[in-house]
This record gives C-alpha cells, sequence and structure tokens, in this order.
C-alpha cells in the first residue's frame, strides 16, 4: 500500500491527488467546450431555482442569516432570495443549504453518489464577495462562474466514478468539501503549494458520517450538511490564501492518514483524469423532488395511476424491480417519522403517485403521510434487485437508473410491468429534460423574485454569451431581496 513510515520525518510532496487536482484548477481551459458551458449555464438556473424554492419552507428559512443576530457584514457577499450580506463563509452555508433542502438540484451517479451544484454555494458567494471588495483584480463574470462550477463538479464526480466512500459508513458530503476548497482556493489566487495545502485540509476533515441519512436516525441535517461542506471547503480556501500550512500526506501518510484511518487501508482508484465529463454527463433532477435512485420508479408509478386509482383496496402486491444501490439506500420499511425519512423511502415515492398522481415537495409533508393508504401500499411491496439494472447503473457508456412496477391483485390480474431506465434529465433524454427543465426554473425565481428583476434574469439567462458577460454582482444584484436599512449595532436582525 502507499504511505510513508510514520518514523520518518522526512516530508514528502502532496499526494499525487492533490497536485493532479491543483494543476487541473490552474491550468485545465473548460470554457473551449461550448457544449460543456452551455449545460454548465443550465446547471447553474436549475440549482438556483432549487435554491429560491427552498425559501418557500419554514425548516430551512430559520435556519438562514447570520449565525447571531446581527452579525451582517457590509459590502459582504450576499444571498438569493434574501436580504442578507454576510461574511461570505456564512453566506455559502446559507445558500449551499437552500440548494439541497428539497434535494431538487442535479445528481451525480456512480460508485458514490452526490450532487456537484451543492458547490454552488461557496464558488457564487465567494465570487459576488470578490467583485464587491474592491480587490483590485478583474472582475468576476457568469463565464468565469461556470468555468469554477465545471471544475467543481469535475473534481466531485470523478473522485466519485470509483471510490464509494458510503460503503465504509462516511457522505458524500466530503466531496463537496475538497472540490469548494480546490476551485476556491484558485478563485481566490492561491498558488499551487497554496492550493494542495487547502485540499490537504479537506481530506484530514474527512469524517462526515452518513448517521443522519439512515434509520433510524435519517432527520435534516442531511439537507444542510452540503451547505456546511461547501462552507467549509471555502474557509479552508481562505485561511490557507493566508498561509497555513498544508499536510503533503494527508491522504496516505501510514496510520495516520485518510486512506488507513477512514477507508480500510485501500487506496484511492482513479480510472480517468479531470476535465469535462462529469457536466457533460449530468443527471438533472427535473420532475419529482425525490433521490434519484427512485426517480424512474415514481416516473413508472405515475404511468399505472389510471389503473390502479379506483382499485387500490384491491391491491395484493406491488413489486419493485431495481438496482442494487437503490436496495441499499432507499429501501425502507417501518414508521417514516419526517419528511427527510419520506423523500429517501422508495416505497413512499411509489405510493405517493400511485394513489394522487403526482409527487411533489409538499407531498412529504405530515398531512400527505398520515393518509392510511400511503403506509397500506407500502407494506405490500417487494423491493428486489434487477442484476441487469445493476450492470447497467454501473456502465459508464450507459449510467442508466432503470425501475420497474408490476402491480398485483387480489382477483388474480395484475397490471403490466413499466419499466424505465433513463429518467428524464439524463444525458440520453436531455432533449426532452431541457424546456421542462426551463419552466422549473422559471416558476421557482417567479415565486420568489419580483417581477422586473425576474423578467430581466429569465432575459440574461435565455441566451448563452449574454449570460456569460454578466458580473456576477449584478447577476446576485437581481436575486436578492432590497436589504433593509442598517441597524446600530446591538440591535436585532429579527423581529
Amino acid at each position: 500500500m502507499s504511505g510513508f513510515d510514520p518514523k520518518d520525518a522526512t516530508r514528502p510532496e502532496y499526494d499525487r491527488v492533490n497536485q493532479d487536482i491543483a494543476d487541473y484548477v490552474l491550468s485545465f481551459d473548460v470554457s473551449s467546450s461550448d457544449e460543456v458551458m452551455n449545460i454548465a449555464r443550465y446547471c447553474w438556473m436549475d440549482t438556483i431555482g432549487c435554491g429560491l424554492y427552498a425559501l418557500q419552507y419554514p425548516a430551512c428559512e430559520k435556519l438562514l442569516g447570520p449565525v447571531v443576530p446581527g452579525a451582517d457584514m457590509q459590502c459582504g457577499a450576499r444571498v438569493p432570495g434574501t436580504a442578507f450580506e454576510l461574511d461570505p463563509v456564512r453566506a455559502a452555508w446559507n445558500l449551499g443549504a437552500m440548494v439541497r433542502w428539497l434535494d431538487y438540484n442535479d445528481t451525480w451517479l456512480a460508485a458514490e453518489w452526490g450532487h456537484p451544484s451543492d458547490n454552488l454555494g461557496a464558488i457564487f458567494c465567494l465570487a459576488d464577495y470578490l467583485n464587491r471588495g474592491g480587490t483590485g483584480q478583474q472582475l468576476l463574470t457568469m463565464r468565469d462562474l461556470l468555468a469554477a462550477m465545471i471544475k467543481a463538479h469535475e473534481i466531485q464526480g470523478v473522485i466519485a466514478l470509483e471510490n464509494s466512500f458510503n460503503r465504509v459508513g462516511l457522505d458524500h458530503v466530503m466531496l463537496v468539501r475538497i472540490a469548494s476548497a480546490a476551485v476556491c482556493a484558485q478563485m481566490l489566487g492561491c498558488s499551487r503549494d497554496e492550493i494542495c495545502a487547502a485540499i490537504s485540509h479537506a481530506w484530514i476533515d474527512g469524517s462526515s458520517l452518513r448517521t443522519y441519512r439512515h434509520a433510524p436516525n435519517t432527520g435534516s441535517r442531511k439537507s444542510w450538511a452540503a451547505g456546511d461542506a461547501t462552507a467549509r471547503g471555502l474557509f479552508l480556501a481562505f485561511i490557507a490564501k493566508r498561509g497555513e500550512m498544508g499536510y503533503p500526506s494527508a491522504l496516505t501518510a501510514k496510520s495516520w492518514g485518510f486512506q488507513d484511518v477512514l477507508f480500510q487501508s485501500r487506496n484511492l482508484s482513479f480510472g480517468q483524469g479531470f476535465g469535462t465529463y462529469v457536466m457533460e454527463n449530468v443527471l438533472f433532477k427535473i420532475s419529482f423532488p425525490a433521490e434519484f435512485h427512485a426517480q424512474t420508479a415514481v416516473e413508472a408509478a405515475l404511468q399505472l395511476h389510471n389503473e390502479v386509482k379506483h382499485r387500490l383496496d384491491a391491491v395484493e402486491r406491488i413489486v419493485i424491480r431495481t438496482q442494487e444501490s437503490a436496495n441499499r439506500i432507499i429501501n425502507k420499511t417501518g414508521p417514516l417519522e419526517n419528511p427527510a425519512d419520506r423523500d429517501h423511502c422508495l416505497q413512499y415515492m411509489v405510493a405517493v403517485p400511485l394513489i394522487f398522481g403526482r409527487l411533489t415537495a409538499e407531498d412529504y409533508d405530515d398531512g400527505i403521510a398520515a393518509d392510511p393508504r400511503v403506509d397500506t401500499l407500502r407494506e405490500k411491496m417487494e423491493v428486489v434487485e434487477d442484476e441487469r439494472f445493476t450492470r447497467d447503473y454501473l456502465e459508464p457508456d450507459k449510467r442508466a437508473i432503470g425501475n420497474a412496477i408490476r402491480v398485483f391483485f387480489k382477483d388474480g390480474t395484475a397490471s403490466e410491468e413499466v419499466k424505465v431506465d433513463y429518467p428524464v434529465g439524463h444525458r440520453r433524454r436531455r432533449a426532452e429534460g431541457i424546456p421542462l427543465l426551463l419552466e422549473k426554473f422559471e416558476r421557482h425565481l417567479r415565486g420568489a423574485i419580483n417581477a422586473p428583476d425576474a423578467d430581466r434574469i429569465v432575459e440574461i439567462c435565455a441566451e448563452q454569451s449574454r449570460f456569460e458577460s454578466a458580473p456576477v454582482d449584478e447577476m446576485m444584484e437581481l436575486l436578492v431581496k432590497t436589504p433593509p436599512q442598517r441597524r446600530k449595532k446591538g440591535q436585532s436582525n429579527y423581529s
């Protein structure tokens, strides 16, 4: 195995993967591909729309703003959909939590899964801060922002391709922290060594347990954990810029490094370098605010709704064929205590569309969950792994997320099995999905932003070159609410 003798005090070079990431963020030109930049524009729109939608939920809104009342920051980073001006690390926490709250932003599925656009919390808030802070550097445009997004997607997604952190109990938000640290360090003008230092700190922070994602502890932390991670990555970039030392073998040190302590003494595996692969193949979550492994199951259930809705009492059993990953993480029986429990339960996400013909964020609330028909159907479901779905899920040229559903009735009849391999938002269905994504963005935008500003944002977003040339702070200006008159020291920001 790789690593160094702990008795040897000779300081090694930085771990190879950290050097590769640093070289990638410093040197690789992601903006040369018009296709990738165009996809990144859609990704930004969808991510911001998801964050604005979350503001309708008090459980999210109550966590936003400064840590303590009054701790705002003149000319700080702003938070879309709000009047907050905050230190950029706290602003990143706010936007990151908003983006993830409803589990409705883009997804990446491989050996590890995650949501690369979670990094936008740090990237957007840092760019706004830099443009407003009079740092003397050239103002950042949305083109610069898209390039940073593409690189953050790539770092998070490529690490995830062959390294399953969830199998050793670690949460995918660690990859948000790593990607945000690397990209934000580059945005701050860090040297190669400083970027490596920031990344090394992100690995050392590696103990992101998945406890809050699984029964019996499933809870709302999973909705703000990525915001916490992107903010932490930005913090690490800031201290690296100040000259805080890094740890060259944070990954590979024997006994004390990430691989030995947290990855069962295995080496990280990489089958490809860093380019633009992840943004090219990103999975847009367009149709349903549901854990992505269940997206095709929900689509199949909707197709069965008309056949089943008047025969719910006659259902004997429901068979769901799925991939290994879905079987492992969202096959959930027993009581579901809160929305965070429900939006990661395959059976719940199938029952609601079978009954109601829809699945929205509101359908995870207590009122819908209390309908006795939901749990009655859940109890009749059998979830089984289909080996073909699992193989197609893992094949790089497919990345399918298949599910199939068949409903059996007490009189001996049964529905046809409805099978869906690729969800709307998959690269193979992108042409179908983009118009729906645009509708989703505009719906959520107009639900949170005043009409004149929303009209202007839609106009800017409609054309690639116009979007790319917009200064970041001017785009943010359109997205925020007019801040209240600044309060004197000691006054509370809260009424």
